[in-house]
């Protein structure tokens, strides 16, 4: 039996010890999946030396510490370098390896949900952003805007052709926003934004001028929970597609048990597993 654990913070309101516990029972496996709550660097470190002493196989790393996780890794996939973030852990030969599992999920994502589109603007600048990113070059978008307040850890993308927009605070900025997303295929919500015990999503929703985005459009927020955050309610009351973060969720958790167990997934008992402890909460 091994220990596959969560390292974030908060992590309380997480629905992964569901999704992961039902794939293991559903593989019959006797692993087990905890939540781990660091609230600073430190606590984060802590978990990291358990890790590399074997008391866990395995971690998911979330907010905060995805780019700490990378940073302490011996080793790391192409897309936790490219994105400069990792939120997928394993102890492989006594040392650490990073991977981006968030990347794959979302590249599954939108060639579902907008397999045509050739645009796209992405809100924030942390790891799920650039994991948007890296998601929309996999996909072959031919223009992507980050929106950000700050963009120091945006500042790599630049260097891959990525486009650069302020957070509108002026009459000017608001317009540029708007004459971006007159052309948009697609809107990714990549903050915390609206998620349960996060920032309150309009900081992000009433950014939007929503009647300038076209109609054809898909709104994506990587959050989960709540189902339907400020950003997907304000999308849909303009008539848009609309999608939240739980495939993306289900999807990287997923790619995780790949890379920890070299197994394929039971995808449909672990979505199943997360739309339960969802409405639970609800």
């Amino acid at each position: 039996m091994s220990r596959f654990v969560l390292l974030g913070h908060p992590v309380s309101h997480s629905v992964s010890p569901e999704i992961h516990s039902a794939a293991y029972r559903a593989l019959g496996l006797s692993h087990r999946y905890e939540l781990v709550d660091c609230p600073d660097a430190a606590a984060f470190e802590v978990a990291i030396s358990e890790l590399r002493q074997g008391l866990a196989a395995g971690a998911n790393v979330t907010l905060p510490h995805k780019a700490r996780a990378l940073a302490l890794a011996d080793d790391a996939d192409a897309l936790a370098r490219e994105t400069d973030a990792a939120n997928v852990l394993v102890r492989r030969d006594g040392g650490i390896v990073a991977y981006n599992t968030d990347v794959i999920a979302l590249v599954d994502e939108l060639a579902v949900h907008a397999p045509s589109a050739t645009s796209a603007v992405i809100f924030g600048a942390g790891g799920a952003a650039r994991a948007a990113v890296s998601a929309c070059r996999a996909r072959g978008l031919r223009e992507i805007t980050v929106v950000a307040r700050r963009f120091s850890a945006a500042e790599p993308l630049s260097r891959i052709g990525v486009h650069r927009c302020a957070w509108p605070t002026t009459e000017h900025a608001n317009s540029a926003l708007a004459d971006l997303l007159s052309g948009a295929d697609l809107l990714i919500q990549a903050t915390s934004a609206g998620m349960r015990g996060g920032p309150p999503g309009e900081v992000v929703a009433d950014l939007v001028p929503w009647e300038r985005v076209p109609a054809s459009a898909l709104a994506y927020d990587v959050v989960y929970t709540p189902a339907v955050t400020p950003f997907l309610d304000a999308a849909r009351r303009r008539g848009l597609g609309a999608r939240g973060g739980l495939g993306m969720l289900v999807g990287q958790a997923a790619a995780a048990i790949r890379v920890w167990l070299d197994v394929e997934p039971p995808l449909r008992e672990m979505e199943a597993a997360a739309r339960r402890a969802l409405r639970a909460e609800a």
